[in-house]
């Protein structure tokens, strides 16, 4: 089986080619700031993404010609987790603007349907995407019935090292409890019961630690006078949510191993203090997801890019092993993850569901 995996971020397109379980191409594509300029809107990148994906496939002499072409899932509309076959309904809602916010992630449904409907007897999936939501009846009740929690997170990547996990244990993702805190540019922590994410938090705007570019929870009543004191605009404000947040708003950088360098070669007591209060309010988000497994927990597992940073694990073992053992799985695995997906529906193994 020839599947082709895509999934856009915000600054760069991911792409990459599997014969069935064997990647044969692996490439990042990396966006300029003055190449997305012209662009006012992030679907409006759709067909400039597209034409990159396929001139990639052309320079490594690999045939347009695929049993699968599989994408990031957008921020459609809250769904349950697994492998969705790509329906025109789907299409049209990432393009009417129901999408909960305008990610790049939107861009990868469109394109794997737009790429599998010029290929004969092809199919078109998304997996996982980061509106999984199977939150339990707690969870979705915050303090003011006029806002219901929601959740946006790694789902695909943090049931990937799930199951990762539990095949190294021998036993299955179903069977187990688990704390899983995915820390990239967002931090996502997630309470999985049995095989469902029960609890888990909105890591893209305005829940959960702050991380280094966005700023989690925030004082409620001085936010909103702050929205109101005309210094700033609604466009500015979701901003200093999002991108110009966390550790990028306090030290003017987002780079994790810049701020270490400034600690251990500079001596920045400023730089230590901010990373220090993430690490400890990311701690703080994992000890409360315990709480909803009623302390009924089979292991705690970090994952993400900044699970590569020796300070932070540390740091991070320190405050929560008390909790249970701590397992560290650093980077991600998006492409495979989306890449077995696919293979699954192809193989009859899963069975894919219908967007409605």
């Amino acid at each position: 089986m020839m599947i082709l995996v895509i999934n856009p971020g915000s600054t760069s397109t991911k792409m990459a080619v599997f014969e069935d379980e064997k990647p044969i191409l692996l490439r990042t594509i990396n966006h300029s700031a003055e190449e997305l300029a012209p662009f006012e809107d992030v679907l409006e990148q759709k067909d400039f993404r597209r034409q990159l994906v396929l001139d990639e496939l052309q320079r490594a002499d690999i045939p347009i010609n695929f049993d699968a072409v599989i994408g990031r899932g957008g921020l459609v509309k809250p769904l349950e987790g697994g492998v969705y076959e790509i329906n025109t309904l789907m299409v049209r809602d990432t393009l009417s603007g129901i999408a909960m916010h305008n990610h790049a992630c939107n861009l990868g449904c469109l394109i794997a349907y737009e790429i599998a409907e010029q290929i004969d007897d092809c199919r078109s999936f998304i997996a996982d995407p980061g509106v999984v939501d199977e939150l339990n009846d707690y969870a979705r009740i915050s303090g003011s019935p006029l806002m219901k929690r929601i959740c946006i997170w790694h789902a695909l990547n943090q049931r990937a090292i799930a199951r990762r996990y539990a095949a190294g244990i021998g036993k299955e993702y179903e069977d187990l409890n688990l704390i899983i805190c995915h820390m990239g540019g967002g931090i996502s922590i997630a309470a999985h019961q049995k095989g469902r994410a029960v609890d888990a938090n909105n890591a893209l705007d305005g829940e959960g630690p702050f991380s280094p570019e966005r700023a989690g929870s925030l004082p409620a009543s001085d936010l909103i006078r702050l929205c109101f004191s005309g210094k700033y605009t609604e466009k500015q404000l979701l901003k200093r949510v999002a991108g110009q947040a966390g550790l990028n708003a306090h030290l003017g950088t987002n780079d994790v191993k810049e701020i270490i360098r400034r600690i251990e070669v500079e001596g920045d007591e400023q730089a230590k203090l901010i990373l220090d209060a993430m690490i400890y309010h990311v701690a703080k988000n994992i000890a409360a997801e315990a709480a909803v497994l009623c302390g009924e927990v089979d292991a705690i597992l970090l994952t993400g890019g900044l699970a590569r940073s020796e300070y932070i694990v540390s740091q991070l073992r320190r405050r929560i092993g008390f909790l249970g053992h701590v397992y560290c799985f650093p980077g991600e695995d998006e492409m495979g993850a989306l890449a077995l997906n696919a293979l699954a529906v192809l193989r009859g193994k899963r069975q894919a569901k219908v967007y409605s």
